[in-house]
């Protein structure tokens, strides 16, 4: 289904990519490099000896300067990536990203070069001297992280090789697979007359309700990508085997640990997290089971995953789209009502299918304007609405650093954290609209969504992180071909779906069109998502309980995402994340929930 839908608006940015505005940022950006480089020359020659109160003012000068850097490259970068990912034979926006990338591979060695000077300073001496300067003050939590991730760093030389090396290897390969799948279409017969279609829209008529459809689109999308299966097989070797050899020169325990340390969690919390995932596992099965019952089927085939059910017969338009988020947010949160009224009222999303786009969903914020925007490929779907929920939540997460005043360097969120926001909105929208209706097609079709999501982000989430884990295993013996991905990714599902799906119709092509696989700089883009739903999920009982008094703790929570560690954060609302039961008891309230669908 393609519905009609926005397009992004960033001319309050840059006016054009070949605006005297955008021309004269991009060479700013060239000059505060160079300035801080320049600086940093001077600054690196303080040792821990040097009095607390000149180290504290270069500290402070320090983090000043990278948080003009941050706020004036993420909206470059920002900017030139609303036209890639939207229109990927964009030739001048692509010239340009490759500028960017260069300029920033100097960003990427002084971020390194400061990181290894707060090494050598050690964490004693960093905190007498922020109680010197408040800039330096404000940004402790920062500077003592950064002097203990220090411990992972090669040389400055070899740093500096990796960081230019990436730009034709894990980088290039990532960008070659979403140039690749953005520009893929199939000829596809839909209601009587043959369409060209965008991988995106190929992918999304697994929603659709009509069995054959998307029997026929799973058919189309697997033989599609059959034919470059060898050519993102070449990407993901590429992506993989520099990590590798990265996470080994800098020490790492293996290649989850950059990964934790990002996070800002420890082994004991995910280990808690994936036991109690594990766990829950028989219950996701059973609603597998009954929504196969439902269809009329013995077991769901990997397209029956998404089919819709209940009111099968509601598309929503664009506008009513907006109308259904807007009214529930207000519910939660005036404040966040008004927020997505704003987003969408000032064309801050781009929701519209077509041939060239990237798939899937995500939001960047714009830190030049303060100010957030969200790529999407609406179908009119509940599923796609939810989506919009989940990247407005995003934003508003934005939105609440931009209003306590956070600098850039506070505003750098783990991705555990990261999905908080986004995953409570999510919840807000379908439990507002389930509390809503008593109507029993309408009550099944808002349960099978909130079961559907949560199933793809315990159960398949959990199949990705164990299809990356041997992904890395058997990549440092070897390079793998598509056949043995597959073969990984087939049995990850099996292990994971169990008797809940037919083992002979999965989908072995999962990991061609998801980015998250292909990203050089961050791996195992797949557990925080776990992360974010069930502690969305117990912080959503936890509103449950105090109601609209919850609210400003909550916004207080988001603004500081990135100044503590996951755990410690959780703490204030008396949660202990290193537990299983804090976990088991998210995954509980989920139960009901698939206790509900099941008795429908």
């Amino acid at each position: 289904m393609t519905v009609s839908a926005s397009r992004w608006d960033l001319t309050n940015v840059y006016p054009s990519l070949d605006s005297k505005q955008f021309k004269s940022a991009m060479k700013k950006y060239k000059t505060m490099l160079d300035e801080m480089e320049a600086f940093f020359k001077k600054a690196a020659k303080a040792d821990a000896k040097t009095d607390p109160k000149k180290l504290g003012k270069l500290l402070g000068e320090s983090v000043d300067r990278f948080n003009d850097i941050y706020k004036l490259s993420g909206t470059i970068q920002a900017y030139i990536y609303s036209f890639v990912t939207t229109d990927s034979r964009n030739k001048e926006a692509m010239r340009l990203l490759s500028e960017y990338q260069q300029m920033s591979v100097q960003a990427s060695v002084l971020n390194t070069r400061f990181t290894a000077w707060a090494g050598t300073l050690g964490k004693p001496a960093i905190k007498k001297a922020t109680k010197t300067n408040a800039s330096a003050r404000a940004h402790e939590f920062i500077l003592l992280e950064a002097a203990e991730q220090s411990k992972y760093l090669m040389s400055e030389a070899e740093e500096t090789l990796a960081a230019e090396m990436t730009l034709s290897g894990g980088s290039a390969f990532g960008k070659l697979q979403g140039t690749l799948t953005s520009q893929m279409t199939v000829d596809f017969e839909l209601d009587g007359e043959v369409k060209k279609m965008p991988m995106p829209a190929l992918i999304n008529l697994r929603s659709h309700p009509d069995e054959s459809v998307r029997r026929r689109g799973y058919e189309a999308e697997n033989k599609a990508w059959e034919g470059v299966q060898e050519t993102l097989a070449a990407c993901l070797n590429g992506v993989k085997g520099e990590t590798l050899i990265l996470d080994k020169k800098r020490g790492r325990e293996d290649n989850l640990h950059a990964s934790i340390d990002s996070a800002r969690m420890d082994r004991a919390t995910l280990e808690a997290m994936l036991g109690a995932m594990k766990d829950s596992f028989p219950m996701f099965r059973r609603y597998f089971n009954h929504k196969a019952k439902l269809i009329g089927k013995e077991k769901l085939a990997w397209w029956d995953l998404f089919a819709p059910l209940g009111k099968t017969d509601k598309v929503y338009s664009w506008n009513e789209a907006r109308d259904f988020i807007v009214e529930n947010f207000n519910k939660f949160s005036p404040e966040l009502g008004a927020f997505a009224k704003r987003a969408f009222d000032n064309n801050w999303i781009d929701g519209e299918q077509r041939e060239g786009k990237r798939g899937g969903a995500f939001c960047m914020g714009v830190p030049g304007v303060k100010e957030s925007r969200i790529l999407a490929n609406f179908d009119g779907s509940f599923d796609q609405i939810s989506t919009l929920a989940h990247e407005l939540g995003h934003a508003f997460h934005n939105e609440c650093a931009y209003q306590a005043g956070k600098t850039e360097l506070q505003q750098f969120t783990p991705m555990t954290l990261a999905e908080t926001a986004s995953i409570m909105c999510e919840t807000i929208a379908t439990e507002a609209a389930l509390a809503q209706t008593t109507n029993r097609d309408e009550v099944l079709a808002i349960l099978e969504a909130q079961m559907n999501n949560a199933s793809q982000v315990v159960v398949d989430i959990y199949a990705r992180y164990l299809f990356e884990k041997e992904v890395f295993e058997r990549r440092a013996k070897s390079e793998l071909s598509a056949d043995e991905i597959n073969d990984i990714m087939e049995r990850a599902q099996k292990a994971t779906y169990g008797d809940g799906l037919d083992e002979k119709r999965l989908q072995k092509y999962m990991w061609t069109w998801k980015p998250h696989y292909y990203a050089s700089g961050f791996s195992f883009y797949n557990y925080p998502y776990a992360f974010g739903l069930l502690f969305a999920t117990g912080l959503y009982a936890v509103y449950q309980k105090r109601g609209a008094d919850f609210v400003p703790a909550y916004k207080e929570l988001l603004a500081s995402t990135g100044e503590a560690r996951a755990a410690d954060l959780a703490d204030k609302f008396g949660i202990n994340i290193r537990t299983k039961k804090f976990w088991a008891d998210s995954l509980a309230i989920i139960g009901k929930r698939a206790d509900r669908f099941c008795e429908l």
